[in-house]
């Protein structure tokens, strides 16, 4: 089997307390779906990881970021461990992951919202993309981040078709997932196909 067919790209939708998973193979210009998954973030064992900043939105902004200190920690170490259960499955199928693509909220001045809880949104926003960054860098796997404003026709320029072509294609791997196929998924798919695509240019 080809290095082109063996190597995989991961792709993450941030989402709060979980990170939508799609995997691809192949190369830019005939990409493979490989699975499509999720890892969690929280859970009922420890629920205050959810929505930490939710937790202390009541404090000024520099107390709060101190606040969710541990919770971040807690939140990073669950994206690392469930990123290399991710990373150990594929390699027990005979794959070998090149990169992850990271779709979520950009970075932004959270001081600087006035809402407590319009801050607390955005600031977890940043969290759950930043700890996919993290869980990246912990699996010594480079990561591309990829705003989710824009997003889809951002990636359509890099890989160079129309949005039209690029959401037949993103169709064409939903079928083979199957069900949910949502914008969630596709964002996932596209930031693992432009992961093939960057694979493919630095070769070049």
């Amino acid at each position: 089997m080809s290095e082109a067919v063996t190597t995989a790209c991961i792709g993450l939708r941030a989402k709060t307390a979980r990170a939508i998973v799609v995997v691809l193979a192949g190369t830019a210009a005939s990409p493979h779906a490989v699975t499509r998954t999720e890892i969690a973030l929280a859970s009922a064992v420890n629920p205050d990881l959810f929505q930490p900043y939710h937790e202390v939105m009541d404090l000024p902004w520099e107390r709060a970021t101190l606040a969710v200190h541990d919770a971040e920690r807690a939140i990073e170490g669950a994206a690392t461990r469930g990123l290399k259960a991710l990373v150990d499955e594929l390699r027990s199928r005979g794959m070998r992951v090149s990169s992850v693509g990271i779709v979520g909220a950009p970075q932004r001045n959270l001081a600087a919202i006035g809402s407590p809880h319009i801050r607390a949104h955005a600031a977890e926003g940043v969290l759950f993309r930043h700890v996919l960054e993290v869980g990246s860098a912990g699996n010594d796997l480079p990561s591309a981040v990829h705003s989710e404003r824009g997003f889809e026709a951002a990636a359509a320029a890099r890989l160079t078709l129309s949005i039209e072509e690029m959401r037949a294609v993103l169709a064409n791997i939903g079928r083979m997932l199957g069900t949910p196929w949502r914008a969630d998924e596709k964002a996932a798919a596209m930031a693992a196909w432009i992961g093939l695509a960057n694979q493919l240019t630095a070769k070049q």
